[in-house]
């Protein structure tokens, strides 16, 4: 009755289950018979077995199934999986691995998520700490835990786990990966589409008599540790700023100031020092580093980021030729060279070569006493402001 219900809840979501496995014919049937009972709208990817897998799926001709003719990687299989889908006219596809570790009886728990959450990435939350579960499992899955903070500011407990619900609709379309780094990038690439991205608690059974890893240790982390050097990168210089320009987009700058400034939770000596802090970074000669620098200076001094960053862009496109000119002309007064600048003609990229000693000292200095004047007036304002209010 209960298995019926929810048969039910899964044809009226369209929902399908997707089966990646490779050489895991000890297992293969115990799960499929297992999912069985909750749907039959499964797509059974082979990627490319050369045990008894072909021999056990004869038994399930009635199911959707793909062969590979060689071993391709668990994220072809699952992009070829979500493709075949998506073709079938499904909207979410839920992934369980065929080693045996999953218990299609936790389905149901995607389900419920599932209707409070209609577009959420659901990753199934394995019990790390209990009987049986493999030393390195446990430190891999801490290991990309902190990195898709990094990556995205979510916190989540398991982001490793391969049993997980996607909405096929609004997950990307195209990828980078084909190997098991794949299950990492979907689920960064997803949370900066801006979709939510939920643990769900599972049960997990790792019996080392039945259980069939592929994981390549070395192999396999140098493509994962590759794949996050390149997502912190494309964070840092690409969906920092983006997000940044966006919510000031839409909120508007008054929004933004009173929200992030004003009405922030913060001393006023914090905030100034954050507003100081981007002053300094925007204007000093960093020019490439600005955003890597500024968000790390305000998370090691434990300083606002999002004021930090936005105070860093005062040496945004328009604004540049006036720092440059300024960095020059306060650099001359302490720095004399064999071929002095002429201030009456128009600054050129040769210019500042021929004088760069001149440029970065000035800049530093340009940058000091900028970041002082802004620190020390927004301090000003914002215990005005404060006095104001508390009137």
């Amino acid at each position: 009755m209960v298995e019926g219900t929810e048969r039910e809840r899964m044809n009226r979501s369209k929902v399908c289950v997707i089966v990646p496995t490779y050489n895991n014919c000890k297992t293969l049937r115990r799960v499929l018979d297992s999912v069985l009972a909750y749907t039959s709208d499964i797509i059974i990817v082979n990627d490319g077995s050369t045990d008894d897998t072909d021999e056990i799926l004869k038994n399930y001709a009635h199911l959707t199934q793909i062969h590979f003719q060689k071993n391709s990687g668990k994220g072809m299989a699952l992009r070829i999986g979500f493709k075949k889908a998506i073709d079938l006219h499904y909207n979410y596809a839920i992934t369980i691995d065929s080693d045996g570790q999953h218990f299609a009886s936790d389905i149901p728990k995607f389900l419920d998520l599932l209707e409070v959450e209609t577009n959420a990435l659901i990753i199934g939350s394995r019990n790390m700490t209990q009987e049986g579960v493999p030393g390195k499992s446990s430190f891999g899955n801490n290991f990309s835990n902190f990195w898709f903070w990094v990556e995205t500011g979510i916190r989540l407990q398991d982001t490793q786990s391969g049993y997980r619900l996607y909405p096929l609709k609004y997950i990307p379309r195209k990828y980078f990966t084909a190997k098991f780094e794949f299950e990492i990038e979907v689920i960064v690439r997803s949370a900066w589409k801006g979709i939510p991205v939920k643990n769900v608690p599972i049960e997990v059974l790792y019996d080392p008599n039945e259980r069939v890893s592929h994981f390549r240790p070395f192999k396999d982390f140098t493509r994962i540790s590759i794949l996050n050097t390149v997502l912190v990168v494309i964070t840092i210089f690409y969906i920092k700023p983006r997000d940044f320009f966006r919510s000031l987009k839409k909120k508007g700058f008054r929004k933004f100031l009173l929200e992030n400034i004003l009405h922030s939770g913060e001393s006023n000596a914090r905030k100034s020092s954050a507003i100081a802090l981007g002053v300094f970074v925007g204007i000093a000669p960093f020019w490439g580093f600005q955003t890597v620098l500024v968000l790390f200076l305000a998370a090691f001094l434990r300083l606002n980021k999002i004021i930090a960053f936005a105070f860093s862009n005062v040496s945004f496109p328009p604004f540049i030729p006036f720092i440059i000119y300024g960095s020059l002309k306060i650099g001359a007064l302490f720095i004399q060279t064999n071929s002095p600048l002429s201030f009456s003609k128009d600054l050129t990229f040769s210019d500042v070569q021929q004088n760069i000693t001149q440029y970065l000292a000035g800049s530093f200095i340009l940058a000091t006493g900028m970041s002082l004047i802004f620190g020390l007036a927004a301090y000003l304002i914002l215990t005005i402001f404060s006095t104001l209010r508390n009137k």
